[in-house]
């Protein structure tokens, strides 16, 4: 339900309120514009939905009766224009959305991966591990691009917007099972595209801790003892990617 002063702006802007849709406007348009900008992958054609989106949304509050929430209708009216963009430019390839996943296995709804998680904030801080951060989040950025738009659009919802199953699955207008289905495809997909890092991670730390422990403390191993940290707090990071549920 609705807190009691969104329930206001939407019955004031079904009267005719320009001024509290206008406030609608500015309490959900940055996800609005970040969701479309994720599935559509142009900053230009991401703004060009946000505002058909809010538009849509303008001539049809009227006929909204609070039969879910706002946000949910929102983003119901978002992702259906992001799929029809994709559609008309050849993207949407014709998977069913409730494809069964791979063995009859599914991923939790509480399960960690949000792209914003995948990578410590914290480290940003330090110049050396905020570049390596900074590294991992353009590799996770061009996985995201390859995967399909449905399987792109439900992570988006699930990891960037921080909904659960049944909230997506109420958007999309399909069973909570199909939306865990798709979402865990999606991960299955970015393990794929990741799994080298794991390798390169793994070779990062095993070589740097072995030539540490010749080196003896020396200047030089201070080196490889860094080289090695480095590693493993990269490798740390995979452990996050490939523990996407």
């Amino acid at each position: 339900m609705p807190s009691p002063d969104e329930g206001a702006l939407i019955e004031e802007a079904r009267e005719g309120s320009a001024a509290a849709f206008e406030e609608l406007v500015r309490r959900y348009d940055r996800r609005v514009l970040r969701l479309a900008l994720g599935i559509v992958r142009s900053e230009e054609d991401a703004r060009d939905i946000y505002q058909e989106t809010f538009l849509r949304a303008f001539r049809s509050i009227r006929g909204f009766r609070n039969e879910c929430a706002f946000g949910t209708w929102l983003f119901r009216i978002t992702t259906n224009l992001c799929l029809d963009h994709a559609r008309r430019n050849g993207q949407l390839r014709h998977e069913p959305l409730d494809g069964k996943a791979a063995d009859g296995a599914a991923g939790s709804d509480e399960g960690e991966g949000a792209v914003g998680r995948l990578v410590d904030r914290s480290l940003e801080g330090d110049p050396v591990r905020a570049l390596e951060a900074g590294d991992l989040r353009r590799l996770i950025g061009e996985a995201l691009g390859t995967l399909p738009p449905r399987e792109r659009l439900v992570f988006g919802l699930r990891h960037g917007e921080g909904l659960r199953l049944a909230a997506i699955a109420e958007i999309l207008q399909t069973s909570e099972e199909t939306a865990r289905n798709c979402l865990y495809r999606a991960h299955q997909r970015l393990r794929q595209s990741l799994g080298h890092l794991r390798g390169q991670a793994g070779v990062a730390a095993g070589g740097g801790a072995a030539s540490g422990g010749e080196a003896g403390g020396g200047v030089a191993g201070g080196g490889v003892t860094g080289k090695a940290s480095r590693g493993a707090r990269l490798s740390n990071r995979m452990e996050i990617v490939g523990g996407v549920e």
